[in-house]
Order: C-alpha cells, then sequence, then structure tokens
C-alpha cells in the first residue's frame, strides 16, 4: 500500500480500517468465550510482534503469550504493555511456529491468533498442527492470512499485467521472484489445512475488499473512513455477493478445536 495511503489510515485496531473488522470478529469472540468459561482467556499471540493485537487484548482483562522470533520485536511489546498497563497480563517469549510446542505447553490456549504470519512458516499445514496442539478442547484459532486474488486485482490495475497472470496461476500466490511475500493462499486452501489440523472452520471472511484499492484523498475524514467500513462489512457479509470476500487483501478465519 502506498505510504500516503497508510498515513490516512490512522488509529488502533478499533478505528483503523486496517484492523477494524478483524478486531471486532476477535473481540465479539473473546467475549463470548469469556462469558461461556467464567473466567479470563488464556491467548497465544503467534508472530504477535509489538503486541499491536496482544495490548488491546490484554486491556480486556485476559492473559496473553506472546511467541515471536524476534526480541527487538518482544522488547517493544514489553514496553507497550508497561505504557498501557496491562505488563502483568503479557509474557514475550522467543520463538516461532516450529518452535511453538518447546515454549508453550499442549492444551493449555483457549485462543491462539496468527495474524500474517502463515504465509512465512516452511510448513504451513505442521504449523497449523502445532497450534491446535497448544488449543485446549473447545479453544479457538483466529488466523488472518492474506489472499490471491487481491493482488491480482491490485497489479492488473496497476496494469502489470504480466505480474497479475503469475500471482493467478502460480502455485504460492505470488507475483514474481522478488515478491516479498513467500506466499498467499485462497479461502478454500485455508479450510482444508484448519481440516488436516483437526480444526473446524466457524467463520471466514474477506478482509479489506476496497480499502487497498481506494485512493487516500477519498478517506481523508473521519466520516468518509467510517462510511467506508461500513461498506467493508455490508460486502464481507452479504449473502448474496460472498465472492466480493475473495477479493479481499487478507482472510480472516475463526476456526475451533
Amino acid at each position: 500500500m502506498p505510504d500516503d495511503l497508510r498515513r490516512g489510515r490512522r488509529g488502533g485496531v478499533e478505528t483503523s480500517v486496517r484492523t477494524f473488522a478483524v478486531w471486532e470478529s476477535v473481540q465479539a469472540l473473546v467475549a463470548r468465550r469469556e462469558q461461556e468459561l467464567g473466567r479470563p482467556l488464556r491467548v497465544v499471540d503467534l508472530g504477535g510482534g509489538t503486541g499491536g493485537l496482544a495490548v488491546p487484548i490484554a486491556a480486556l482483562g485476559h492473559h496473553v503469550t506472546v511467541v515471536d522470533p524476534s526480541p527487538d520485536a518482544l522488547a517493544a511489546l514489553n514496553r507497550r504493555a508497561w505504557d498501557a498497563g496491562v505488563a502483568e497480563r503479557v509474557e514475550a517469549v522467543q520463538g516461532d511456529a516450529a518452535t511453538l510446542l518447546d515454549v508453550h505447553p499442549r492444551g493449555a490456549a483457549d485462543l491462539v491468533c496468527c495474524h500474517g504470519a502463515l504465509e512465512y512458516v516452511d510448513d504451513p499445514q505442521a504449523s497449523l498442527q502445532s497450534m491446535a496442539a497448544v488449543l485446549a478442547d473447545g479453544g479457538h484459532l483466529s488466523l488472518l492470512v492474506a489472499q490471491r486474488l487481491a493482488v491480482v486485482l491490485a497489479k492488473a490495475l496497476a496494469g502489470q499485467f504480466a505480474q497479475a497472470r503469475h500471482a493467478l496461476t502460480s502455485p504460492d500466490g505470488r507475483w514474481g521472484s522478488t515478491d516479498p511475500l513467500p506466499r498467499r493462499f485462497d479461502a478454500e486452501e485455508v479450510a482444508g489445512l484448519c481440516l488436516g489440523a483437526g480444526l473446524q472452520v466457524e467463520d471466514s471472511h474477506g478482509v479489506r475488499i476496497f480499502s487497498d484499492l481506494v485512493p487516500a484523498a477519498y478517506v481523508d475524514s473521519d466520516a468518509d473512513r467510517t462510511a467506508l467500513l461500513d461498506l467493508e462489512q455490508a460486502a464481507a457479509r452479504h449473502p448474496d455477493y460472498a465472492f466480493l470476500g475473495q477479493l479481499g487483501a487478507t482472510l480472516h478465519v475463526l476456526a475451533r478445536r
């Protein structure tokens, strides 16, 4: 996304166009599970970096373990948690998907979040199996991955037709050898990976269907951003136009063990 568009979409997870829909789903799930269990949740944020998701979840009263390979990101996470007054509910652990079972006990998590990390692992199926293994029975996975068709559309609209075709037909959804993402996913592929890990998909919807394509000048006010958020939500959930979700820059999946 162009820098000027990023600057035009300020806000935390609750208000940012890039994170609002995902946060709304995660927050609703967390609230429902807290009510069902009668206690705060035990959450694992795999690849959670500096705590953009972990700190808001901890602010709701839950314990969050962030597993990330970067010591610098974890140091920033600790500062962020301290500044937000939730340091006692946030634990920073160095690790990744391959070492998850070495740094976190099996069957101990009520929720595992993996947002924007599955694209980088060596073996997505094995990584999902590890995430499922740390979940308690009835626990949930919140998975956010980059989608293939979004980059196909973006490249085509930019006049980069060869790259669009490559992304459309390549097994990994990349637009070429210099693509910064190691892979992108299709919704059916993700559903199969979840099933292979013993997880049942309960909800799946595209995120940022229009946001990454809209010029910054069109979202220059709070009213514009609110209208765009409303459009995104309506398109992602419209019963007659479910195909629009496949055009979202990312796919958000909630699955249950």
